[in-house]
């Protein structure tokens, strides 16, 4: 219909021109000036604009007198207030506090290593011997001594309790059963010594010194390692500008990339130390290890919840615009019927964002209707149709 509209334009300008301005047309071209035809050309052009843009407003008010009016179709949604958690995104890393290497707290020989690698053991459980270089023979010899004490001491007491004898023999009675048991002690705790026991139960990890080894106290003279997957930790380092917004008890999602597995758990400790080096505190997220997949050191992508908004009115991204001024907006869909509307544009403060949705602290409240498609296509108190 319009490319009809406008091939009528075209033959009324002919027309307008007159058989005469035909004529004239033909003879500039035939005299060849070359700023004439240019001015033709421009006199024409503009008269075909003028037409143009009559026709336009002609068909819009057509359209308006007879219900035709070419609405832009729009979708709408509603601002309706919900639950917000932000998650603020870090890196952490798989710690357990109980992944220790064992020394031996005696020189010797290792005579007897009871446990291989992957072994479950028990705390307190046997895991090797050192030669005591002797210190059980004079356990046994002492504590022969200290028997043999204890019994003339204990004669002396009856003695002493009946005021027969001294007192003298008595306290030298006392005294040496005393000193008796003190070296039978200590010989018992030299000996200790020459076991290595488990601190903790869980795995042994790897086991560095082999049977025959001399050993001794000291760095470099490690003989186990022993981990206990089942407390199991997750340690980020947060940055400080966060520090009012995690605490403890604070629900956190761990991701571990290598397993593709999420984890749910809550923030157990947070750190009161800031450090200077990269101005963030530390904190630790428990996470369970039935299966024992997760190990030290294995690296977590950590979702922290640091704001918490139990009405918040949230809108997509997509649909916020911002003026020359810098302020952001969003239109707003005031009815006139069941399906059609007028466009108002409506300041809005911004909060934070989740994903492709976006907090609005004010600017728009609950249960108006927000234009969401087409919004980048209207304008202000433009009429519009609603899809939805």
């Amino acid at each position: 219909m319009k490319k009809t509209i406008y091939a009528l334009a075209t033959v009324m300008i002919i027309v307008a021109c007159g058989g005469s301005g035909q004529q004239s047309i033909e003879a500039l071209i035939a005299e060849g000036d070359l700023e004439s035809l240019r001015a033709e050309k421009t006199k024409i052009s503009g008269k075909q604009k003028e037409l143009e843009t009559n026709i336009k407003l002609l068909d819009s008010v057509i359209a308006i007198k007879s219900g035709e009016e070419n609405l832009p179709l729009v979708t709408t949604l509603v601002a309706t207030p919900e639950k917000f958690n932000h998650f603020l995104e870090l890196q952490g890393n798989v710690q357990t506090k109980q992944n220790v290497l064992i020394y031996p707290e005696m020189a010797g020989t290792l005579q007897r290593v009871y446990v291989k690698e992957g072994d479950k053991v028990r705390k307190g459980q046997l895991l090797a011997t050192i030669d005591d270089g002797g210190v059980g023979s004079q356990l046994a010899q002492l504590k022969t001594q200290a028997a043999l004490a204890q019994t003339t001491f204990e004669r002396q007491k009856r003695l002493w309790e009946q005021k027969i004898g001294s007192e003298i023999q008595y306290l030298q009675a006392k005294s040496n059963y005393e000193a008796t048991e003190s070296a039978v002690n200590q010989a018992k705790s030299q000996l200790d010594k020459s076991t290595i026991r488990a601190p903790f139960s869980g795995i042994i990890d790897d086991v560095i010194k082999d049977q025959g080894t001399v050993v001794a106290p000291g760095v470099g003279s490690e003989v186990f390692r022993i981990v206990n997957l089942s407390d199991m930790y997750v340690e980020v380092d947060v940055p400080e500008n966060y520090l009012s917004g995690i605490q403890e008890g604070k629900e956190a999602k761990v991701f571990f990339p290598v397993l593709r597995d999420t984890v749910v758990s809550t923030i157990r400790q947070t750190g009161n130390f800031i450090n200077p080096g990269n101005r963030a505190f530390r904190i630790e997220i428990s996470v369970p290890n039935k299966e024992g997949n997760i190990k030290p050191n294995l690296t977590a992508r950590v979702s922290l919840n640091d704001y918490t908004n139990e009405s918040a009115i949230l809108i997509p991204q997509g649909i916020i615009s911002e003026n020359a001024e810098g302020q952001q907006y969003v239109y707003v869909a005031e009815k006139m019927g069941e399906d059609k509307a007028t466009a108002n544009r409506r300041i809005i403060e911004t909060g934070l964002a989740q994903g492709r949705m976006v907090e609005v602290l004010s600017g728009v409240t609950e249960g108006e209707l927000l234009i969401e498609e087409g919004a980048r296509n209207i304008k202000e108190g433009q009429n519009v149709k609603i899809l939805n």
